[in-house]
C-alpha cells in the first residue's frame, strides 16, 4: 500500500466551542491508523456559505499523509463527525464539526458518496488560501475550475 502525502482536509465548526471542536477533530484524525497530520493552516473565521443567518464558522485546513484509500478515509472522517455530535439536518446548516476531503493528491473521483477534488473548493477562496498557506506549490497546475492545466 502506498502513502499519499497530499491529502487536504477542511475542518469547520460554527456551534459550541469552535476552537475546541477543531482541536478535538485534529486529535481524532491524528489517531487514525496509517495516517499523520503533516501540516495545519491557521484557524480562520469565515462567513457561512450557502445558508445565511447562522453563526460564522471557524475553519482550518490540514495536510495528511495516509495509506487509507479515499473511501476508507471518508468513512472514518464521517465516524469522527458522528462521534462529535454532528447532525445533518439542513444542507450547509449549522454544525458542531464538519470534516471534508478537499484533495486526495491529484486523484479525481466522482461517485455518489465522494467527489474529488471537493466540488465546492473552487468557490471557497478561503480554503484555497489555506491550502496555499500549507503548501504553496500544490495548487500550481490547477485552473480555477479544477482542471489540470497542461
Amino acid at each position: 500500500m502506498s502513502r499519499e502525502t497530499d491529502v487536504f482536509l477542511s475542518l469547520g465548526a460554527n456551534l459550541g466551542h469552535k476552537s475546541a471542536s477543531l482541536a478535538l477533530a485534529r486529535q481524532k484524525i491524528e489517531r487514525l491508523e496509517r495516517t499523520a497530520i503533516e501540516a495545519a493552516s491557521a484557524e480562520r473565521i469565515t462567513e457561512p456559505v450557502g445558508l445565511r443567518g447562522q453563526p460564522r464558522f471557524l475553519n482550518q485546513v490540514l495536510r495528511l499523509s495516509t495509506e487509507l484509500e479515499p473511501a476508507a478515509l471518508l468513512h472514518r472522517l464521517l465516524a469522527i463527525e458522528q462521534a462529535m455530535g454532528r447532525v445533518r439536518a439542513v444542507r450547509w446548516g449549522p454544525r458542531v464539526i464538519d470534516i471534508d476531503i478537499l484533495f486526495y493528491g491529484r486523484r479525481r473521483i466522482d461517485t455518489e458518496r465522494l467527489v474529488l477534488p471537493h466540488p465546492e473548493i473552487w468557490r471557497r477562496l478561503f480554503f484555497l488560501e489555506m491550502v496555499a498557506e500549507i503548501d504553496s506549490r500544490f495548487l500550481h497546475g490547477w485552473d480555477e475550475y479544477g482542471r489540470e492545466e497542461g
